[in-house]
């Protein structure tokens, strides 16, 4: 695709990927403004002015601390009656269990609990439930084999808001739940001794963009609180020091794609520290077996670390990504780390067989159907796909297509799993809801950006048909407005280490504090190659003289790639993120592609 000239950003209209260049901060003169009142170097005070940073804010933005953010726990709906039932259970021996869910949120969730029940003085029994034998969230059988267990007290963490059955039943038999979760809510909420979510419909704490490791933090600062009022800790039982735990809050938070913003950007940014300072032995492993080097940051997060922790769950031990996170012992933390780096490697290995068959049907559905563009939602199924690894399979086929997606494994039963992640401006949480009330689904429930659901095969039509028809309006509206958010225009000389640390400073990046984005206008491809899985690697060249390593990642094969890949002695803007280059050592800086137009 030849460059296409409007009024986008450096002239682009139309990219390479289709997209048109626009400035992230419409008035230039707000950058100089927020410099000339903070100090703040002009490049930095272009990133902050970009999102929405106040120079009075300034100060508390490139340093977070929990004590300017957290808010106090009782503005979430039934919390005091949460901490008051778990901490009655504390102080009398009750036998008390956490029943998480399976993904990072739910393993950091509940290694989140399960350390602070031992600061305390007290023992957890954590279940974490096998995601092809037993699905998501809450079920009878695990609660009543908990009750045989002498369990009088289950902690469902990153679950049990839509589960009315389950906890219908636990209490029929004497079990009393508190529900910890972050998942959108209806108005009728399932038989609970508490439910602790800021999504819940009557919920005026306006923390709804916490993961759930979030909101379990609150929960233990609550916790903490009421027991420090009964007098539990003691000269020979100390309190318990929450910062400590911020490791956890931050992997689960990242992991989460929530947004990074305010209370969430304070437990990242802190916890990121907690876990360079290698306290917590199991993520010390981890580390070691992802070749993870000098501080970790939001990318070691949520692509090397984080993948791991998932990896047991998705290859049937769900129970590792938690036991992990919550052992003492540095020969066992290296024993389980191994064998999820082992696991996450089975994970890829599957990963692509299914994620090559999904697109092929989506390739074939388009085809059949003589379409030029997809429909409002994807929905791709087939039986035998391993539930484990649709989420993942959905995200690439979103991100190639631009569509809310959804990947559905189909047992020998005939029963879907499904798993979907949406596109910015589209509620994927709120239309499964919808699909649940109107009888389309056996279960479901998520957010905005990612769902999960439980489907009889034989609805699969009439649920791709009411799907599509709730979120069109919204992809039209999505589509219509995609654009490339620039941060400006950097000369390839100016691409230097001195640059990105300067702009970590705004950092930790991620959901809703989107990582710096500059275009890098006329420049020559002096050197290309196809490397690793389908990524472009190459050299950049501009006028100035300056020169800069980029990567384009799994791009080889699309319109940006081959554009990349044969470019000769044409003329480029690139646009992409200013990245680390710390290979064997070195201090360096490269370019990663998102975008570019030949000229």
């Amino acid at each position: 695709m030849e460059y296409e000239s409007d009024s986008g950003f450096l002239g682009v209209g139309r990219s390479l990927t289709g997209r048109r260049w626009m400035p992230r901060l419409a008035d230039d003169r707000k950058a100089l403004q927020f410099s000339q009142s903070t100090g703040v170097p002009e490049l930095l005070s272009r990133v902050l002015a970009g999102r929405g940073v106040q120079p009075d804010q300034c100060e508390q933005h490139l340093d977070p601390t929990l004590k300017h953010y957290l808010p106090d726990p009782s503005s979430v709906t039934d919390m005091d009656k949460a901490a008051l039932r778990i901490a009655k259970a504390i102080q009398t021996g009750e036998q008390v269990a956490v029943f998480g869910d399976y993904d990072v949120d739910g393993a950091t969730s509940s290694a989140l609990l399960k350390r602070y029940f031992e600061m305390a003085g007290a023992h957890l029994r954590v279940y974490i439930p096998d995601r092809i034998k037993e699905g998501y969230g809450p079920n009878a059988p695990a609660f009543m084999k908990l009750k045989e267990l002498g369990v009088s007290l289950i902690i469902t963490v990153d679950c049990g808001t839509m589960a009315h059955k389950p906890l219908g039943i636990a209490r029929e038999k004497g079990l009393d739940v508190v529900v910890v979760d972050h998942h959108q809510a209806e108005p009728a909420l399932p038989p609970a001794h508490a439910i602790v979510n800021p999504n819940r419909l009557d919920d005026t704490s306006g923390l709804g963009q916490l993961a759930a490791v979030g909101v379990v933090f609150l929960l233990l600062v609550a916790l903490n609180r009421t027991l420090r009022a009964a007098g539990w800790f003691t000269s020979e039982r100390e309190e318990p020091k929450l910062l400590d735990l911020l490791d956890l809050a931050a992997l689960g938070t990242v992991c989460d794609v929530v947004p990074l913003t305010g209370l969430n950007r304070a437990f990242v940014r802190q916890g990121l520290r907690i876990m360079g300072a290698r306290k917590n032995v199991g993520l010390a492993a981890l580390g070691d077996v992802s070749r993870l080097e000098g501080m970790p940051g939001t990318y070691h997060a949520g692509f090397l670390l984080g993948p791991r922790v998932n990896a047991g769950g998705r290859v049937g031990r769900a129970d590792l990504g938690a036991r992990l996170l919550t052992t003492h012992d540095p020969l066992e933390a290296e024993e389980i780390a191994t064998a999820l780096d082992t696991y996450n490697k089975e994970r890829q290995a599957i990963e692509a067989m299914v994620q090559e068959e999904a697109m092929a049907q989506v390739e074939q559905m388009l085809a059949d159907a003589r379409l030029n563009q997809p429909p409002p939602m994807l929905i791709v199924a087939h039986k035998g796909w391993h539930p484990g690894v649709i989420g993942i399979v959905a995200s690439r086929i979103k991100d190639k297509y631009d569509r809310p997606t959804f990947v559905i494994a189909i047992d020998q039963k005939g029963e879907g799993k499904g798993s979907g992640r949406s596109i910015p401006g589209v509620d994927l949480g709120r239309a499964v809801t919808a699909a649940l009330e109107a009888g389309l689904l056996v279960n479901g429930g998520g957010h905005s950006m990612a769902a999960g659901l439980t489907v009889d095969a034989q609805k699969l039509d009439k649920l791709s048909r009411f799907l599509s028809d709730r979120v069109a309006g919204d992809v039209m509206t999505a589509s219509e407005a995609r654009e490339l958010k620039l941060d400006g225009a950097m000369v390839l000389k100016a691409a230097s280490r001195e640059a990105f640390e300067m702009l970590e400073q705004a950092g930790p990046y991620g959901a809703g504090n989107a990582e710096p984005r500059f275009a890098v206008p006329r420049v020559r491809i002096v050197r290309a190659d196809r490397v690793g899985q389908n990524h472009v690697r190459c050299i950049l060249a501009g006028d100035d003289g300056g020169r800069l390593k980029a990567i384009a990642f799994r791009q080889a094969d699309s319109p940006l790639g081959m554009a990349l890949l044969d470019a000769g002695s044409a003329l480029f803007h690139v646009a992409g993120r200013l990245k680390a280059d710390d290979w064997q050592g070195r201090r360096d800086v490269q370019l990663q592609i998102d975008d570019a137009v030949r000229l």
